[in-house]
């Protein structure tokens, strides 16, 4: 890995792969990863886990498809409380059982974490937003608090695009080639910042998860499924919700963040006017979620 040159450092950039003298001094990657545990769940799958923050409120993040903790980690920066961060199966160190697997699955997985971490409120990027939207249909009242992050599919399965991108991830990692996995991760950033020390700090840290951990299989079909079967399911929850879509964004549609809204009647909509958030919108959204939880 030390030998690898994909794509260009940007000027000043590291000329190797790693860190060293000529690395990155500048840009914000995702926070470097703590130390975490496993934990063993009611339903008997292992998941790795990271607690921070002390007191109450406690809050649980959950991650979207190929991210994991390190990813989820910003957006509790602002949040008082306890936060609870952790893995899907399939993803970092927790455990991968037979699949395939559902949404049903992981809203177990993300109710056994709130449970055992006594989480009053909740925060869902992405798939976890499905999961999380999976779990509410069960038990409406489970929260006090929800946000939803780019929420990617509700009641009708990912469009073509993410479904490309998606399986295209899987089979990068799954074949353990560097300059694969750097083609579709490189995606994830706006083009502006694909060749600066920020974006290559970033390709890096995830280039190294990716490739070290790597994705189970059981995610595959995941993509072709649906968390649930009617949006109308939503009605009975009644906690107060914030729901942040972007438009432009063909992974995550502005049309999926607006019909959740709608469907959640204590629900908030925010709408950023193009993608890329978490690098050109990253203090308004961090500012935004925090004030949220702890107003």
């Amino acid at each position: 890995m030390r030998g690898f040159r994909w794509p260009p450092p940007p000027d000043g950039g590291p000329r190797t792969w790693g860190p060293g003298p000529g690395g990155p001094r500048t840009g914000r990657p995702a926070l470097p990863e703590p130390e975490t545990e496993l934990i063993t769940t009611p339903h008997g799958v292992r998941l790795e886990r990271l607690v921070t923050g002390t007191g109450e409120p406690v809050t649980v993040f959950a991650h979207g498809l190929g991210n994991g903790i390190a990813t989820t980690r910003p957006f509790g920066s602002g949040v008082t409380g306890r936060k609870v961060f952790f893995q899907f199966r399939g993803h970092g160190r927790s455990d991968a059982p037979a699949g395939p697997w559902s949404y049903l699955d992981l809203a177990r997985d993300l109710r056994a974490v709130a449970d055992l971490g006594g989480a009053s409120r909740a925060f869902g990027a992405s798939l976890g937003a499905g999961a999380l939207c999976r779990l509410l249909v069960e038990s409406p009242d489970r929260f006090e608090k929800l946000v939803f992050f780019l929420p990617a599919v509700l009641d009708q399965p990912r469009g073509p695009v993410a479904r490309e991108r998606v399986t295209a991830l899987l089979e990068a990692v799954e074949s353990g080639d560097a300059s694969a996995v750097a083609d579709v991760v490189s995606l994830e950033l706006p083009t502006a910042v694909r060749n600066t020390p920020a974006g290559w700090a970033y390709l890096r840290q995830r280039l190294d998860q990716l490739l070290r951990d790597g994705l189970a299989e059981g995610l595959a079909t995941l993509p072709e499924q649906a968390p649930l079967r009617d949006a109308s399911a939503l009605a009975a929850v009644t906690a107060p919700a914030l729901v942040i879509g972007c438009a432009g964004d063909d992974l995550h549609p502005v049309e999926v963040a607006e019909q959740l809204a709608s469907a959640l009647p204590q629900a908030t909509l925010h709408v950023y006017d193009r993608p890329g958030v978490l690098w050109t919108e990253r203090a308004d959204l961090r500012e935004r979620v925090s004030s949220f939880l702890n107003e």
